[in-house]
């Protein structure tokens, strides 16, 4: 009796565990199984990142490159003024070299602004004499545009024919001399030869060259 009881437990548990096999065979997983780990999608955005291909901000340039952005109210460099009369401290200087053809007279334009200004092309240039105002010819030089820095000079020289007549000639008793672009004259003491010598009257024998056509001590 005790020996068919054994058997019948022993069958219970046969069964038993042939019913757990079948369980695990079928398509659920058991309870407390692990689950795969999720595999990373190719070409998944970041939950708030910008698409594939799109830029972060202020759209893209050619060939996908960020755009950079422009300053608002960015127009360039910025211009610098040109030099007015009253920007200016106006001198002269008799530069006259022994043996010259011709005597010659600096002129010196000092910027006493507080900033840079531009300074082209050429003066107005008149001497006042005892026959009357006699304008100067330009040379011809080309002209360059200078930047004349706050406190630096500028220089462009007269040129005249030496009295060499022995007569009076022609006295001169003044020079004025008008910025280039402006109106406004200044008015100065010769300080070169006292005399031209007389002419036929066909031009001016007086020249002048443009701004930045002698330097200082010429």
């Amino acid at each position: 009796m005790r020996v068919r009881t054994l058997a019948i437990a022993a069958l219970a548990v046969t069964a038993a565990l042939s019913l757990t096999a079948c369980q695990d065979d079928g398509t659920g997983s058991a309870q407390g199984a692990p689950t795969a780990a999720p595999t990373a999608s190719t070409g998944a955005t970041p939950s708030g990142g910008p698409a594939s291909g799109g830029s972060a901000s202020g759209g893209t340039g050619k060939g996908g490159t960020p755009s950079a952005a422009v300053p608002s109210g960015s127009t360039g460099a910025a211009k610098t003024a040109r030099c007015r009369t009253a920007d200016l401290t106006v001198t002269a200087a008799d530069r006259t070299i022994t043996g010259d053809t011709d005597n010659t007279v600096v002129v010196e334009l000092k910027n006493h602004s507080g900033k840079d200004c531009t300074l082209s092309g050429y003066a107005g240039v008149d001497l006042k004499t005892s026959a009357g105002t006699l304008s100067a010819k330009r040379s011809g030089e080309p002209v360059v545009t200078g930047v004349v820095k706050n406190g630096k000079s500028t220089y462009f020289h007269i040129s005249y024919p030496a009295n060499t007549s022995g007569g009076s000639g022609v006295r001169i008793t003044g020079l004025v001399v008008t910025p280039p672009d402006e109106t406004h004259a200044v008015t100065l003491p010769w300080p070169g030869a006292g005399s031209l010598p007389v002419t036929d009257g066909s031009g001016s024998p007086v020249k002048i060259g443009p701004m930045g056509s002698a330097g200082q001590g010429e």
